[in-house]
C-alpha cells in the first residue's frame, strides 16, 4: 500500500516551487522577443511578461494606396512575436513548475 506524502515535506516543496515561479516572472519581464514581417519591413518587439514593447516599421512599408497591406504585416508580427514571447513563458515557468510531480497531488 502506497504511502502517503510527508505533510511538512510537500508544504516545503509547494513553498520553494512558489518562489521559483515568482523569481521566473520576475525575470521574464526582462526577457525580449522579436518578429518581423514583409521581409523585415515590419518588426515588433514583446517582453517575457507578454508586453508589446517596441514596433518599427520600414518607411517603405507604407504604401498610401495600400494601407491592409500594412495592417497585415504589423498583425503578422505581433501575433509571431506574442507567440514567441509564450513559448518563452512556456518554457521558464516549464521548470519552475517541475516540482509539482513529485508531490503526488491529484491533477498535477
Amino acid at each position: 500500500m502506497p504511502q502517503p506524502p510527508n505533510m511538512q515535506q510537500m508544504l516545503k516543496q509547494v513553498q520553494k516551487m512558489q518562489q521559483d515561479m515568482e523569481a521566473a516572472q520576475a525575470a521574464l519581464k526582462d526577457e525580449r522577443v522579436e518578429a518581423s514581417a514583409g521581409g523585415g519591413m515590419v518588426n515588433v518587439v514583446v517582453s517575457g511578461d507578454l508586453q508589446v514593447k517596441e514596433i518599427r516599421i520600414d518607411p517603405e512599408a507604407i504604401d498610401p494606396e495600400d494601407p491592409e497591406l500594412l495592417s497585415d504585416m504589423v498583425l503578422a508580427a505581433v501575433n509571431e512575436a506574442l507567440r514567441s514571447a509564450q513559448q518563452l513563458v512556456e518554457t521558464k515557468l516549464g521548470g519552475a513548475m517541475g516540482g509539482m510531480q513529485g508531490l503526488g497531488l491529484p491533477g498535477l
